[in-house]
């Protein structure tokens, strides 16, 4: 089989490394990365991430947390009033 020669800076050779696997060569790094399953995004968050939230959470949480900077903004508003 052929093979070409790639030029890489050193912080990009650093962030192919990690991405490597044991027993995996660069060349199998890379085409694991670029699969062309558009469903898959493992490759871009992680393998063995586990979520935090679950998807349904997140509406609610996006609620929470649009409430808590309310009442904040709220608080900053009354206090310079007085």
């Amino acid at each position: 089989m052929s093979s070409k020669n790639i030029s890489l800076r050193e912080d990009a050779y650093e962030r192919l490394a990690e991405q490597k696997r044991e027993g995996e060569s660069f060349s199998d790094v890379v085409l694991r990365l670029t699969a062309d399953d558009p469903g898959d995004f493992s490759n871009l968050i992680g393998a063995d991430v586990t979520p935090v939230l679950e998807p349904e959470e997140v509406p609610s949480g996006r609620t929470e947390a649009d409430e808590r900077r309310e009442r904040r903004l709220r608080e900053r508003i009354e206090s310079h009033r007085d």
